[in-house]
């Protein structure tokens, strides 16, 4: 089928929370970031209903729905959603899995590791905030402001998911990330012998917070944030290592955003230390549910 100048397959996994309209091949403006596939996950009921829904943007969108990525893992979220749906728990929503092309480069803000390409964020966020966003609230029924609006990561598609946010605050206001990598340009020396350590050693004067500083100065406009990492450090270097500078980072983080930039917890910020939580997909669907309620929920 034809949505808009895009083509897209209609696809049943069977799952009770929806189904999907697959485009293999989404074109954008920027010849370099086309040809991704986006899974959009429609409620059941999407086709006999007028309403309008929320949507939900995931980075690494081929571990969303189904087993993917370097240890094919998934979120599980058609069973997230599902349980959620049945508890009353959330409204229903509109999920868009977007698959990375080049994840070291899209989902990164500054060069981290000379032997990859890096640094592609900015256009990356483009893609998403001027592109992708704009066609699916074009064709689709959402609800287009930002207070409908999440965008959702872990590891590096979590560092990609809080720049997004607070690069384009006008379009998303909500950003959940998980096991964040906040480390990149500060830390790569501790896992990549030929990278030279930066000469930052804070968060606070990181390219990072630099770059989306006056969006979290600004309380009318800056986006709600759910932070989550783990406390395993067994079981291989990516607890050991990553997921110690994710845990060092978000904690320097979560200070900075509460301190220097008034951010209120529980509000504003949600903040959660699993202590069970590995740097995987597994530990990560453990978060789901948390974070659609910390976007949807009814109470």
């Amino acid at each position: 089928m034809i949505i808009g100048s895009q083509e897209a397959i209609f696809h049943d996994c069977g799952f009770a929370a929806g189904f999907f309209h697959i485009f293999d091949h989404f074109q954008t403006d920027d010849p370099p970031l086309s040809g991704r596939r986006i899974d959009v996950f429609l409620p059941r009921d999407y086709g006999q209903s007028r309403n309008r829904y929320p949507v939900l943007y995931m980075n690494d969108g081929g571990t969303a729905f189904v087993p993917g990525g370097l240890v094919n893992e998934s979120w599980n979220m058609a069973d997230a959603i599902e349980r959620l749906y049945e508890m009353g728990k959330i409204s229903q929503l509109i999920v868009v899995a977007i698959y990375p092309l080049s994840r070291a480069w899209e989902y990164t803000h500054a060069a981290w590791n000379s032997r990859e390409a890096s640094g592609g964020l900015d256009r990356y966020a483009h893609c998403v905030a001027d592109c992708i966003k704009p066609f699916m609230d074009r064709f689709y029924r959402t609800l287009p402001d930002p207070k409908s609006t999440m965008v959702l990561g872990s590891s590096h598609g979590g560092l990609a998911a809080f720049y997004i946010a607070n690069c384009r605050p006008t379009a998303f206001g909500f950003a959940a990330a998980l096991s964040p990598s906040f480390w990149v340009g500060l830390d790569d020396g501790s896992f990549f012998p030929w990278v030279k350590p930066s000469l930052h050693a804070t968060l606070e004067k990181s390219e990072l917070v630099e770059r989306v500083k006056h969006t979290l100065s600004d309380g009318r406009q800056r986006p709600r944030l759910y932070l989550a990492w783990g406390l395993v450090r067994a079981g291989g270097a990516s607890n050991a290592c990553i997921e110690e500078r994710a845990t060092a980072r978000c904690r320097e983080m979560v200070a900075l955003l509460q301190h220097r930039y008034g951010y209120r917890m529980g509000d504003e910020l949600v903040v959660y230390e699993d202590p069970e939580g590995r740097h995987d997909e597994q530990s990560w669907a453990r978060q789901a549910p948390k974070v659609l309620e910390f976007f949807l929920g009814k109470s």
